[in-house]
């Protein structure tokens, strides 16, 4: 029998104790309460990565679904708790859609945060220096190349 096939009773917990701990260090134990309520344990970090990919992905799909509207225009009110998005345009925030969704797919086959934890920091950076209208226009300057010039090797 598959440990996931397992069902562990409440009287187990005292009997068992070992074995049900061990289930659930490796992925999950079930346990199935007397009143036939079937509960689930499993070590932290897995049940963080599951409340993170939940999060994300409902952000996500709520963010393609913003974008996906012609009249969309990104403001505080539409973005709600997406609001630190604010200071990019639509094409920004379809980069920003493209790249959660890679890291969300990267945090599941990882069974790891860290490639979504690395996406959003990169992005929440980028949004902060945006809000600070020197750096805005230093990093959004469109200086061309003919305007610099080449400069002599000092002797």
């Amino acid at each position: 029998m598959a440990s996931s096939d397992l069902i562990f009773q409440s009287t187990d917990l005292a009997q068992r104790r070992t074995e049900f701990l061990d289930a659930a260090r490796s992925g999950g134990a079930r346990l199935r309460d007397k009143d036939g309520t079937s509960l689930v344990m499993l070590p932290e970090r897995q049940l963080h990565l599951l409340q993170e990919l939940r999060k994300w992905s409902s952000v996500h799909l709520r963010l393609e679904r913003m974008l996906a509207r012609p009249d969309f225009r990104p403001t505080v009110q539409n973005l709600g708790d997406l609001a630190w998005l604010r200071v990019f345009d639509c094409e920004d925030l379809k980069e920003f859609a493209a790249e959660l969704n890679e890291a969300l797919v990267a945090a599941d086959s990882d069974n790891s945060t860290a490639p979504l934890d690395e996406c959003l920091k990169a992005w929440r950076t980028t949004a902060q220096r945006l809000e600070d209208p020197l750096r805005r226009s230093v990093l959004l300057d469109k200086t061309s190349v003919p305007d610099l010039v080449e400069a002599d090797r000092p002797e």
